[in-house]
């Protein structure tokens, strides 16, 4: 297998290593940048067999630096845990972690005021929608090639405007997410990447699913339109 490449990425800002509590004595480590003056506060939940460095959520983290968006990327478990096979799909256990990230992020003085939402890839993204279930404080949810069918009966509960982003040629996640998006009752909407497999390899693939999520954390985060589109393919 090769290894995939991605577009350059913008490392001219100074990214610190945070420790964030998560109950138990355990401490799980993440990345935090912020722009000189954000305007929101993105929190990354990666997938399966991925941590807080996967190339993919650190290019879409990069854009919406560049959009004046800080970010969030952290491990949802420590290295101990991660070696357990059953605890990287047990959705509760990452919706938790996700949220004594929120509680962190809403503690720190350079956070706290920041309008909060989420970012979630493959189980990450039912992650996400379960935490946003619990947690009134997450102003728009991102899905990058997500499981929210994962997510089960609490995706009724999730009020967060929520944007889907699937590849087109990802045909069993793409069904997946439309059976979501019928179950999701706040301000939705689906985006399809035309030839776009799971992990958006494809030529300018990543590149749409950043300018996609940059346009909806950008739309809920700062402007608050609350204008509610459905289904989109581009």
């Amino acid at each position: 297998m090769t290894t995939p490449t991605f577009p350059a990425t913008t490392l001219d800002h100074v990214a610190e290593t945070v420790r964030i509590p998560a109950g138990h004595h355990i401490h799980l480590i993440g990345t935090l940048a912020l722009p000189p003056q954000p305007t929101g506060l993105v929190v990354f939940a990666h997938g399966s067999g991925s941590s807080r460095l996967s190339p993919r959520n650190r290019f879409v983290a990069d854009r919406l630096f560049d959009a004046n968006l800080g970010w969030l990327l952290f491990d949802l478990l420590t290295e101990a845990e991660a070696e357990v096979r059953r605890n990287v799909f047990d959705i509760p256990l990452l919706a938790d972690r996700l949220r004594h990230a929120t509680s962190w992020a809403h503690a720190q003085p350079a956070t706290a005021d920041l309008p909060l939402g989420y970012f979630g890839a493959s189980t990450g993204a039912a992650a996400a929608l379960v935490a946003a279930a619990h947690e009134p404080r997450i102003a728009a949810i991102v899905s990058r090639g997500g499981r929210p069918d994962l997510a089960g009966d609490f995706l009724k509960h999730v009020h967060a405007p929520t944007l889907l982003i699937v590849g087109g040629a990802d045909e069993v996640v793409y069904d997946l997410n439309e059976r979501a998006l019928a179950e999701l009752t706040g301000e939705k909407s689906l985006v399809v990447i035309p030839g776009a497999t799971h992990l958006f390899e494809e030529p300018g693939a990543l590149e749409a699913v950043a300018e996609h999520a940059t346009a909806w954390f950008t739309r809920h985060l700062i402007a608050g339109d609350t204008t509610v589109p459905t289904r989109q393919a581009v």
